[in-house]
């Protein structure tokens, strides 16, 4: 399965605490753009579901917008690669919100992804590409 998230990647944010309440709640931010991907997944894959016992292989491609800021060389390199986004968010929290996202969607629980990779890069359009595959039982 194949789908893109058109936008700025984004990460998970952490849970914030209510001061009145004393209990946690996931930032709105985090909810929309887990609702986003979410949808984007129904819609571009169908609603494809991966079996509850498959082993799966994660591979997320992060394209971040090029700063306005710098030089025409400068831009023509991140645009080239030769130059690759080391900001935020972490590949770690975007993992977590796009895997997340997908609990319940694509597969039963992310405790499913058993390989995972993620790759940042510049691009006059920022989006996050996601593909999931199973792995194949006994061995590779």
């Amino acid at each position: 399965m194949k789908f893109t998230v058109l936008g700025e990647p984004k990460g998970k944010g952490r849970p914030r605490f209510s001061t009145q309440t004393g209990r946690a709640f996931t930032p709105k931010q985090t909810v929309n753009y887990e609702t986003l991907v979410h949808t984007e997944y129904m819609v571009q894959c169908k609603g494809f579901r991966f079996p509850d016992d498959a082993m799966l292989d994660m591979r997320i491609l992060a394209y971040y917008s090029v700063p306005k800021s710098g030089s025409k060389a400068e831009k023509a390199k991140k645009l080239a690669n030769a130059i690759r986004p080391t900001k935020k968010p972490d590949m770690d929290n975007v993992v977590k919100m796009v895997a997340d996202a997908l609990n319940q969607v694509a597969y039963k629980d992310d405790t499913q992804i058993v390989d995972c990779q993620v790759r940042k890069f510049y691009s006059e359009q920022p989006r996050i590409e996601v593909i999931i595959q199973e792995v194949k039982k006994g061995g590779d």
